[in-house]
């Protein structure tokens, strides 16, 4: 039997089920949270989390999401991260918000875990 490593989430499926397996990584992807932060501007980052994060940026650009970034608008999405449950997502965030501004800069070109690994060790 062959196998295939999947891009999205590093799994290894079957040939035969890889649909099956792709949508069950889709599924997983949907379910997930993430922590993003926007440029505003400014020059301010807000941080925030949700699910859909396009969904998300695309309320605070037209003035419907925080109230922060409605007297702060956005000009740019500068990195999201993924995190497993809401939980983390917000634990992430709490953490990041409480970096001074110069900090939060240099997690722009960092991935998920080695920021989850900055700030909790």
């Amino acid at each position: 039997m062959q196998f295939r490593m999947l891009a999205s989430d590093g799994r290894i499926c079957p040939m035969s089920n890889l649909s099956n397996c792709a949508l069950a990584a889709r599924a997983r992807a949907t379910k997930r949270w993430y922590v993003y932060l926007i440029l505003c501007r400014r020059g301010a980052i807000y941080t925030g989390i949700a699910r859909n994060v396009a969904v998300r940026y695309a309320r605070h650009v037209a003035g419907t999401g925080a109230r922060y970034t409605r007297a702060n608008p956005p000009s740019r999405l500068l990195v999201k991260f993924a995190c497993m449950n809401q939980s983390e997502a917000s634990k992430m965030e709490a953490a990041i918000k409480k970096l001074a501004a110069t900090n939060k800069r240099k997690l722009v070109d960092k991935s998920s875990a080695s920021v989850r690994k900055l700030l909790f060790g």
